[in-house]
């Protein structure tokens, strides 16, 4: 910087995680070689929000701003050689939005510096982000505690002539969760046809919404799991488990520029069927007081709803006698009840097995590669645990009023499956179906 050896800017205690309705106090540290002329030295805070259609492009088709304060912190004269250090303090709006990063649009606070030197010289500018935390207590959301819950019903054909009749139920145990938290998955077919259907997939997934003059849509998988198919005339229960990792909260209150939604999908690959369970992620917990009975289980209790006929139509089929005989009797055994074995799971580790974690134990998963001294909190505090997360990466963690260290937690950059399309692949054709020699007309009796 030739005169100018050290112009920078620094928060007081190294804060870096603010709340809405907080004052932010720093200094400016300026050290200099020789004499420095100066019309002004200004501090500036600001915050806004930037969309573009184009990604990672900072030319933004739509803004708005949050924050915007200047403080003049030294008017005109010479800075003599040496150090010299200017404080600073801004106050920020109580309705702020958190902090977020995307591949189309931002949500970024920052404190600049200038000095302003006299005509022909160079000014000097220096600046230093700081993260918003606009806290979502999910006890807040209505009908937070009861389960999220959706089932639909699919009448098919295969075979050409043959119908059936699949039930998909899928049930989450709360509407909302925060980082760490286990969701609890519930998932309930009932397979009443003569063909196995193909593999269930249960995905949480991520969808922001940047709101340009034609909206852009980013939905990205965090995590996924999946289980086997369900055989022919069987009714099966499958039951999973989602961590959640750090993740950005529902809506970004205070922002009207981006929107972020989460909801789990339950798909069967064959034949092609979904349900879609919206779910709220937070950053106080869903407080389930134990004087509240949980909510009763419907895939424990409910009876299942009835079922359409599976009678042929008027096209009588040239199949075997005997094919139509085990499908009876595969027909009357769909209320035989078995579980489905899960066959693969995303938040495994490398040794193949699922994470043990307990729900709370997600606050200390980013320090397992952290020193022991720098998170001394139990798992059983009742500080409200909370991450920044700037989409998919969360620069910083904390608990409580400990002091935000960098995560380096393997859950934080979730696999890129944006570009998927559910489900991965198309059920066979009839073609391909009777492509050799009608083998496969008894193998997928089989």
């Amino acid at each position: 910087m030739g005169r100018l050896q050290e112009f920078s800017i620094a928060f007081t205690n190294s804060k870096v995680v603010y709340s809405p309705g907080e004052s932010i106090s720093g200094s400016v540290r300026v050290t200099t070689a020789s004499a420095l002329q100066f019309k002004a030295i200004k501090v500036n805070c600001v915050g806004s929000c930037g969309v573009s259609s184009k990604m990672n492009d900072a030319s933004w088709m739509v803004e708005e701003q949050y924050v915007s304060s200047m403080l003049s912190v030294a008017d005109k004269g010479t800075l003599p050689p040496g150090e010299h250090t200017f404080s600073f303090q801004f106050l920020i709006p109580a309705h702020a939005p958190t902090s977020f990063e995307g591949p189309f649009g931002k949500i970024i606070y920052r404190v600049r510096a200038v000095i302003d030197t006299p005509r022909f010289s160079k000014d000097y500018k220096t600046q230093r982000p700081f993260y918003l935390l606009n806290m979502l207590n999910l006890n807040e959301v209505p009908d937070i505690q009861q389960p999220s819950f959706a089932v639909t019903t699919k009448k098919f054909t295969y075979l050409l002539v043959k119908t059936g009749t699949l039930m998909l139920k899928a049930r989450s145990d709360l509407r909302g969760y925060t980082s760490g938290q286990i969701i609890k998955l519930s998932t309930e077919i009932h397979n009443k046809s003569g063909k196995d259907t193909g593999c269930v997939i249960a995905s949480l997934i991520q969808k922001v919404t940047y709101k340009t003059k034609r909206p852009m849509f980013d939905l990205r998988t965090i995590a996924e799991v999946e289980g086997a198919g369900v055989k022919a005339g069987k009714h099966a229960e499958w039951r999973e488990q989602i961590i959640v990792p750090p993740l950005p909260q529902s809506g970004l209150a205070g922002c009207s520029l981006i929107d972020i939604d989460y909801f789990i999908q339950v798909s069967l690959k064959s034949p092609e069927t979904v349900v879609t369970l919206p779910i709220y992620i937070g950053n106080v917990a869903v407080n389930m007081t134990p004087s509240r009975p949980p909510p009763p289980n419907p895939l424990q209790h409910a009876p299942l709803p009835a079922m359409q006929s599976l009678s042929p139509g008027p096209v009588v089929p040239s199949a075997p006698p005997a094919e139509d005989d085990l499908e009876g009797e595969q027909g009357a055994g769909g209320l035989a009840s078995e579980e489905i074995p899960t066959k693969s799971h995303s938040q495994q580790d490398p040794s193949g097995q699922a994470p043990t974690m307990s729900p709370s134990a997600f606050s200390h998963a980013p320090s397992q590669a952290l020193p022991q001294t720098q998170h001394t909190q139990s798992a059983e505090s009742s500080a409200p645990l909370f991450c920044v997360s700037t989409g998919a990466t969360i620069p910083f963690f904390t608990d409580g009023n400990a002091t935000p260290v960098p995560t380096t937690c393997p859950l934080i950059l979730p696999p890129e499956y944006s570009s998927w399309e559910y489900p991965h692949e198309p059920p066979p054709t009839y073609e391909e179906s009777c492509s050799s020699n009608n083998s496969s007309f008894n193998t997928s009796m089989t």
